[in-house]
């Protein structure tokens, strides 16, 4: 539901995405205090505007950041990808593991290397991992990146 708005534009979709999760979600029946913490958690959600103002949000920004995997490539032609397409298409094995005894919550990613590089990875997601971190945080947990067996974060 946090990305409903892209059916309006990828260009603020999470403001748009939050009025329209309001008008699904009351229609629903939920109580107004739980619509509305929803609802703020999808509109603060977007890379330029993300911030954990709450746990569902805090929640939804890792949940949301930490999505990176073949199958999100729609393009079938290899030869036409974008630097989005690559580093996706280059990630054999995506986990998203908390360990509450440690208060951790870890990214494990392994990367094939003949797609891209590592550092292609930071490229593009290094502010969403710095969101990961923040909503961690906010959760009172330490959020950890590990790629091809190594601790990055």
């Amino acid at each position: 539901m946090h990305d409903i708005g892209n059916v309006v534009n990828r260009s603020d979709h999470a403001q748009s995405g939050a009025v329209m999760a309001f008008r699904i979600l009351d229609k629903m029946g939920m109580e107004p205090a739980d619509v509305a913490s929803v609802i703020t958690a999808i509109g603060h959600h977007d890379d330029n505007t993300a911030f954990p103002v709450n746990a569902i949000a805090a929640a939804l920004i890792l949940a949301d950041k930490t999505d990176v995997r073949r199958s999100r490539v729609r393009n079938k032609d290899t030869t036409n990808f974008d630097i989005h397409d690559r580093v996706n298409y280059a990630v054999e094995r995506s986990d998203v593991t908390l360990d509450t005894a440690a208060k951790t919550v870890t990214l494990t990613l392994t990367i094939n290397t003949d797609w891209c590089a590592v550092m292609d990875y930071f490229e593009i997601f290094l502010g969403r991992m710095l969101l990961c971190r923040k909503a961690a945080e906010f959760l009172h947990l330490s959020f950890k990146l590990e790629i091809n067996g190594l601790t990055l974060l």
